[in-house]
């Protein structure tokens, strides 16, 4: 984590920017966790995205797998659903603990951990932090929205539009 946070502002940052295969990005943060998914007994809820995104391959990669490492931290049990909502928004859900409504408004910050957070102690306040920068970088939105007790669902719009080359 801390090497992206230094990579992610030296000025000499490797973006690859081009049309990537969403399912096989998807796929691979989802095998980095397989062995989470199993060990916690949660449930993937998880159907193929069909569909091709204008972006970074290890950058978004990267976004995906905190999300996803956050969402099974955050689970206890039952299911984390990855869904794609037109145009080309990547949903992922999931039935966890959620986020305190006071908090919510802050969970970009750096070195914010929340109520969450604390409780937890191995939380460190920097992922959704580079995600939203990654996502910045990139032209991304990143959206959360979260009830506690619910779970919490993040939202990754990946509907950019190619630039025209003159």
């Amino acid at each position: 984590m801390v090497l992206t946070y230094l990579r992610l502002d030296s000025g000499s940052t490797d973006y690859v920017l081009k049309k990537y295969d969403l399912d096989a990005i998807v796929r691979q943060a989802v095998r980095k966790y397989a062995s989470q998914f199993i060990r916690k007994k949660i449930r993937l809820n998880y159907e193929p995205l069909s569909c091709e995104v204008l972006t970074d391959e290890k950058w978004l990669l990267f976004v995906i797998e905190q999300i996803l490492s956050n969402a099974l931290k955050y689970t206890r049990s039952g299911e984390i659903f990855i869904t794609l909502e037109a145009p080309k928004t990547l949903c992922i859900r999931d039935t966890g603990i959620g986020i305190a409504p006071e908090d919510l408004p802050r969970i970009f910050e750096k070195g914010f951990t929340g109520y969450n957070g604390r409780s937890d102690k191995k939380a460190s306040g920097i992922g959704l932090y580079l995600c939203r920068r990654i996502c910045g970088r990139l032209n991304h939105k990143l959206i959360v929205t979260s009830k506690v007790d619910v779970g919490t669902e993040v939202r990754i719009d990946l509907d950019r539009r190619a630039l025209e080359v003159e």
